[in-house]
């Protein structure tokens, strides 16, 4: 398994592209990101076989690592195997609708605390932790810890091994899984996998809420005072200025996990390019 490691710490996300989304856009606008604001800043991105046949020479020059994998029937159970793929003894993996504003070099520091952390809670764009439980509505019924996939650090250790080794359990057998579950009524998301991956190693491994500046701020509408049939950019004053993302004139300074994909602008992705002329 050591053999596998070209580098002691990087980023990585998972980008399998559906009818909808072009994950792979947003893995290279969020690696473009991280080459702006990051010191320790290689980047990984796993896709599946569709997804490698899109791969340009623009995307070749910025990611650091493509991991092509065979095709999966649900994409999502990627991200079970990103232990198994990446490149890297520490890893953060992030969702690829997130980028930063500033340098979070100093989290490596926190994160090495644990073998696992996971994200825990979410934040608005005013920079207090939400208390909207609409999402969350599973996680309350069924008492499963409150962490999100979207942000996570793991480094090659015996506790990640069986935290993602249970996730892929979960994810392989949801169907039975399902059934002892309240209020489920959805295919299983990859933060409901790792909330219950979670509770099977033990909360305390894994997660640090003490450290409650390891979270991201989350612009689904509910969460930022919005109906669902409104997005945070098209409600608000919403401005990108040299890297620096602003709601209604309040600077975004932790990440920002951007979720309507339309948040991306052309001038945005420009702005990053020009940054690697």
């Amino acid at each position: 398994m050591d053999s596998q490691f070209k580098e002691q710490q990087g980023f990585l996300t998972v980008a399998a592209n559906s009818h909808s989304v072009n994950y792979l856009e947003l893995a290279y606008l969020q690696a473009l990101n991280i080459k702006a604001t990051q010191t320790h800043n290689s980047y990984a991105v796993i896709v599946d076989e569709p997804t490698y046949q899109l791969v340009e020479d623009r995307h070749r020059r910025v990611f650091n690592y493509i991991i092509s994998v065979p095709h999966a029937h649900n994409p999502f159970s990627l991200e079970t195997y990103v232990f198994n793929y990446t490149p890297f003894k520490e890893t953060v993996k992030l969702e690829s609708d997130l980028l930063f504003t500033r340098s979070i070099d100093h989290w490596w520091t926190a994160f090495r605390l644990k073998d696992v952390c996971l994200s825990t809670g979410a934040l608005n764009y005013l920079s207090l932790h939400s208390t909207v439980r609409k999402y969350r509505q599973l996680f309350d019924d069924n008492n499963l810890p409150d962490v999100y996939n979207g942000l996570m650090y793991f480094r090659f250790s015996q506790t990640a091994a069986d935290f993602f080794r249970a996730a892929r359990i979960v994810f392989d057998n949801w169907d039975s899984i399902s059934l002892l579950l309240k209020q489920v009524d959805q295919d299983p998301t990859t933060d409901v996998v790792y909330a219950i991956a979670t509770l099977m190693n033990g909360e305390e491994l894994v997660t640090m809420p003490s450290m409650d500046f390891l979270n991201f701020v989350h612009l689904k509408p509910g969460i930022n005072g919005l109906s669902e049939s409104e997005a945070v950019s098209k409600e608000y004053l919403t401005e990108f200025d040299e890297g620096m993302i602003r709601i209604n004139n309040i600077n975004q300074l932790s990440p920002v996990h951007y979720y309507e994909k339309d948040f991306v602008t052309k001038e945005m992705v420009e702005w990053y390019e020009s940054r690697r002329a």
